[in-house]
């Protein structure tokens, strides 16, 4: 390898958490046991070769001489070993020798060890090094491109585009070309195929796509009555239910921007949003009725769930006596504003753009593979970017949707076996409340039906995710975004099996670029920040403000990586970046190695101010029911696992975690002396 030396290659040969950023067919490698004097480091790994093969084991390195020499072998079966050379050559350059012997492996899998895949394989190895030393540009991961072909068979397979009467069929085209993607676009297309199926449930009503049109129809023409009209602003505060996609439906058909706030906003809050806003309306649930009549303003204020003695007018009651013609089409689309989730500051609006059409639903049906009509439970909720883009899918497949409106783990289980669900949306937080219910309390309900479980929102654990799917099945799909980009890629279960903690491949028409400070591609192998492009990038905040952009991307405000094999991981935030002693340290590694050490259910990591160090780390600690442990047995794991910076200084143990609505990790919060810690159990 020209100009690098065997202590510079040695970097990346002898650190085996590294070999899936360098070698294609290694999915994932977990040091479990670090190299210690005399011996050297053991490992989980798994060869993913293609899509359909993947092989788990467990290796150890029975020699490892830094810079020079390292064996790995299998176990138990020490038969099978590979072995890497490296000797110093004329110019600094350095030669590769790679030796193995796989006597015990299946013949169904000698294939992948063929000589011509062998040397294959080196080339790619020595590749990809000799970029990243050299600090050259990776090659940007391959794009799925969106054809118009390829739209269509992902629309035909998913039933969205089928066959039907004739006069139905025109009248759904109809729908479209007039009122084009938007949410009564959608409604009304799906009226036109199928008026009387069911489009909605919860825990009160049952509505069909019939009653939907003709109910949003007259709230439409009741909020014009109260002086609200296309182009202004409508809040909505609720829970999922069928009176919220009636809202949606109808400010739609009205041309008005809907803005969602999220539930679990202080008053402060809202009133603070509604003040930057200044929406024509308000319409929000019962529960928030004495939030919503603190704020100072003379718009009127609609109950969307009435459940209290004093509450505002109701939507019945506003529309009981309203005509039921349906609106014209407004000249100007109105847009639905989602607030940021105001994790590390003050939520912010940002104006999502109108769907290009049916092609914005095939994205994300290429990799998850919902049909038309199926059932969907809703638990994620609809004022967030997962919980609305399960109700635009569901829109585009005429589904079911099963509107979960307080979430409980059990419950959702009921919910999924008595409507036979097939997909379930929801965020991580409630995956693991399933998780943790006991198996008698879980087997108690039928869920053959389910063959998806979408979630997004917030990371999830690769101890999770599999623990999940060796529970459920291989039915888990993680879908990586934004509130500003929308969509950037989506891990199926064979991505989730390979590599757990991967946020998966980019869907037709994505792109996604790792870039450095100065917006250029990061060699192989090394961390930047994550850029995406597709057609739903977000028009901009309300406030006037954006994010940055770099070449026609946009970024996410993560921090990741690509693996040779095109996968995309998050290592944590940009603005999560702890320097400690001069070392650059994300939360999101050492979280994900406590959350595997038994005993620990949930935790998190911050930066704390350090006179010594500039920052250094605190973690935060849930532990599971009984368990039992000390703040230098987290320390020791820890320093096994990573490197002596990313080692917690302080631990402390806490009942819970402080979370948002959608189950993010509120870590402003953490640095809160009013939030009960103590320093060890």
């Amino acid at each position: 390898m020209a100009g690098h030396p065997p202590d510079q290659v040695w970097q990346i040969i002898g650190s085996p958490e590294l070999y899936p950023r360098f070698v294609p067919a290694i999915s994932w490698c977990e040091v479990t046991e670090a190299a210690a004097r005399g011996r050297g480091p053991r490992c989980l790994i798994r060869l993913a070769p293609d899509r359909e093969t993947l092989v788990e084991g467990t290796i150890h390195a029975v020699v490892y001489r830094p810079n020079e020499h390292v064996v790995w072998c299998g176990l138990p079966d020490e038969r099978n070993w590979v072995s890497f050379e490296l000797h110093a050559i004329e110019g600094g350059r350095t030669e590769i020798v790679l030796r193995l012997m796989l006597p015990s492996l299946p013949p169904e899998r000698r294939d992948f060890f063929s000589r011509s895949a062998v040397k294959g394989l080196l080339k790619e190895l020595t590749r990809r090094i000799d970029q990243q030393l050299a600090g050259e540009a990776a090659d940007p991961p391959p794009q799925d491109r969106a054809t118009a072909l390829r739209t269509a068979n992902v629309l035909v397979r998913a039933g969205v585009i089928a066959a039907g009467r004739p006069d139905k069929v025109i009248r759904q085209l109809n729908s479209l070309s007039q009122w084009g993607a938007t949410v009564a676009g959608g409604y009304l297309a799906a009226t036109a195929r199928g008026a009387d199926e069911i489009a909605v449930h919860d825990e009160r009503n049952t509505r069909t796509f019939r009653e939907i049109d003709e109910r949003s129809n007259r709230l439409a023409n009741a909020l014009a009555k109260l002086g609200v009209q296309a182009g202004q602003r409508v809040a909505l505060m609720c829970r999922n239910h069928a009176a919220m996609i009636e809202a949606f439906v109808g400010c739609s058909k009205l041309g008005t921007d809907v803005i969602l706030l999220n539930t679990g906003l202080s008053p402060s809050a809202v009133e603070d949003v509604l003040a930057d806003h200044r929406p024509a309306a308000v319409l929000a649930d019962d529960e928030f009725a004495r939030t919503i009549s603190d704020v100072r303003g003379d718009f009127p204020r609609v109950s969307t769930w009435d459940d209290a003695e004093q509450g505002y007018r109701t939507v019945d009651e506003l529309i009981h006596d309203t005509p039921s013609n349906r609106p014209k089409p407004s000249e100007r689309p109105g847009q639905i504003v989602v607030l940021t989730s105001g994790t590390t500051g003050a939520p912010k609006g940002a104006r999502r753009p109108t769907p290009k059409g049916l092609g914005t639903a095939a994205t994300i049906l290429a990799r998850i593979p919902l049909r038309a009509r199926d059932k969907i439970a809703v638990a994620a909720p609809m004022f967030h970017s997962w919980g609305l883009a399960a109700m635009q899918v569901g829109m585009a497949l005429r589904a079911e949707l099963s509107l979960i409106r307080r979430f409980d783990a059990e419950q959702t289980l009921r919910m999924i076996a008595e409507h036979r669900c097939d997909a379930l949306f929801a965020v991580p937080i409630m995956l693991q409340r399933i998780q943790d219910l006991p198996e008698r309390v879980r087997s108690r309900y039928d869920l053959s039906s389910l063959r998806i479980v979408a979630s997004s929102g917030s990371a999830m654990s690769g101890t999770f995710v599999t623990t999940f799917m060796d529970t459920f099945g291989d039915i888990l799909y993680n879908f990586y975004g934004s509130t500003e980009v929308s969509w950037a890629s989506i891990a199926d279960p064979a991505d989730l099996r390979a590599a757990p903690t991967t946020a998966g491949r980019c869907p037709p028409g994505t792109r996604i670029a790792v870039l450095d400070e100065d917006r250029k591609l990061v060699p192989p192998g090394d961390e930047g920040q994550i850029f995406v492009g597709n057609d739903m990038l977000f028009d901009g905040y309300t406030n006037g403000s954006s994010v940055p952009r770099a070449q026609d991307l946009m970024a996410t405000g993560d921090i990741g990586y690509t693996d040779a094999g095109g996968r995309l991981f998050i290592t944590g935030r940009a603005d999560e970046m702890i320097v400690s002693g001069g070392e650059n340290v994300f939360p999101r590694p050492v979280e994900e190695a406590l959350v595997a050490l038994p005993g620990v259910s949930d935790a998190a990591v911050v930066g704390v101010p350090d006179d010594e160090y500039g920052q250094r780390l605190a973690a935060y600690v849930v532990l599971r029911e009984g368990a039992r442990m000390h703040a230098e047995d987290v320390q020791h794991y820890i320093h096994q696992k990573l490197a002596r910076f990313a080692v917690p200084r302080d631990v402390f143990f806490v009942t819970e975690l402080p979370r948002n609505a959608t189950g993010k990790i509120l870590k402003r919060l953490l640095n809160d002396d009013m939030w009960p810690v103590s320093p060890q159990t």
